[in-house]
C-alpha cells in the first residue's frame, strides 16, 4: 500500500499537466472567431509622412465601416480577431495594435484608438519576406482559433532584404495561412528610384497565395480608404458570399493568384545591388 501515495501524486501531477496544456496557446481553449487577420503594413522610407498618416487613417476608416462591421456580424461567430504591424526592413516590425477581438463598433472602436495613439514611424530597406515570416509567427500566439487566417500586407515596392519572397510565401502558405496584397502605386515618398511599373504583377506572382487569394492595387491615394475597405469585406466574406458578388459588379475585378509566376521575384533584390548613388530609403 505503501506505493498509492505516489500514485495518486503521479495522476494529480498528470491531470495539472493536462489542465495546464489545454489552457495553453494553441490548445482547445483558444476563442473561436471566423477569422484572424494580420493587417501588416509598409513604413519604409520611401513613404512620406502624409502617406503614412492616409494608411493609418485608411485602416481606421475601413474597420469602423458598416460594410466591415456587417461581414464581420454574418460570420458564423459574428468576430474576427486582429492584429496590426507596421513592417520595414528584415528585423523591424512593430506590433502597433496586439490581438485584439472585433465583435462590434465599440470593439472596433477600441482598436482604432489604440492605432491613432501614437504617430507612425518609418525605417530603412522593404522586407516583405521578413513581414510575411513575422506575420506567421504572430498566429501562434494569438490565443485565438479562426476558421481562417489571414496576412493582409501592403506596400509599394518589391522585397529588396531577407529571403526571397516567394520562397517565404510559399513557406507560409503551407501552413495554411492566405496572404492578400494591397500593392500601393503611388509613385510618392522619399524616392522612387525603387519603384517598378507592374508593382501589382509583382504582387500577383510573387507575394499573395493560398485559397481565394488575391491583391487590389491602389493607383492613387485617393482611392485607398475604399480599397482598404472593400479588401477588409472581401476577406471577412469570402469569394462565395454575397458581398463579393456585389463588390465585382460596383467595381473592376479584384485579381486572383495565379498559378504560374510571370514576374521577376528578383527584382528588388538586383535593383538594390546595381545601385550606384541611389538614396538608402527602401
Amino acid at each position: 500500500m505503501s506505493g498509492l501515495p505516489c500514485a495518486r501524486h503521479l495522476l494529480s501531477a498528470t491531470a495539472a499537466l493536462a489542465l495546464t496544456l489545454w489552457l495553453a496557446p494553441g490548445s482547445h481553449a483558444d476563442e473561436p472567431v471566423d477569422v484572424e487577420l494580420v493587417l501588416a503594413v509598409d513604413v519604409s522610407l520611401s513613404m512620406s509622412a502624409e502617406e503614412l498618416e492616409i494608411q493609418r487613417h485608411g485602416y481606421a476608416a475601413a474597420l469602423t465601416h458598416d460594410n466591415v462591421l456587417q461581414a464581420i456580424a454574418d460570420g458564423a461567430y459574428g468576430k474576427i480577431a486582429v492584429t496590426y504591424v507596421e513592417w520595414a526592413g528584415t528585423g523591424w516590425q512593430h506590433v502597433i495594435v496586439p490581438w485584439t477581438v472585433i465583435a462590434s463598433r465599440a470593439d472596433a472602436e477600441r482598436v482604432v484608438a489604440q492605432l491613432s495613439a501614437q504617430p507612425p514611424n518609418s525605417a530603412r530597406r522593404t522586407s516583405i519576406s521578413g513581414a510575411l515570416e513575422f506575420g506567421s509567427d504572430l498566429f501562434a500566439e494569438s490565443g485565438y482559433q479562426g476558421t481562417k487566417r489571414v496576412i493582409d500586407i501592403s506596400g509599394d515596392g518589391p522585397n529588396n532584404q531577407g529571403a526571397p519572397v516567394n520562397l517565404v510565401r510559399d513557406g507560409v502558405v503551407s501552413q495554411g495561412i492566405v496572404i492578400n496584397g494591397l500593392p500601393l502605386m503611388t509613385r510618392g515618398g522619399f524616392s522612387g528610384v525603387y519603384d517598378v511599373n507592374d508593382l501589382d504583377r509583382y504582387y500577383s506572382d510573387c507575394v499573395i497565395g493560398g485559397a481565394g487569394a488575391f491583391m487590389i492595387p491602389v493607383n492613387d491615394w485617393t482611392q485607398f480608404p475604399e480599397a482598404i475597405r472593400r479588401k477588409l469585406v472581401l476577406e471577412l466574406a469570402g469569394p462565395a458570399s454575397p458581398y463579393w458578388v456585389a463588390e465585382e459588379a460596383d467595381h473592376p475585378p479584384v485579381e486572383l493568384a495565379q498559378d504560374k509566376p510571370a514576374a521577376d521575384c528578383q527584382v528588388g533584390e538586383k535593383m538594390w545591388r546595381n545601385r550606384n548613388w541611389m538614396p538608402d530609403s527602401r
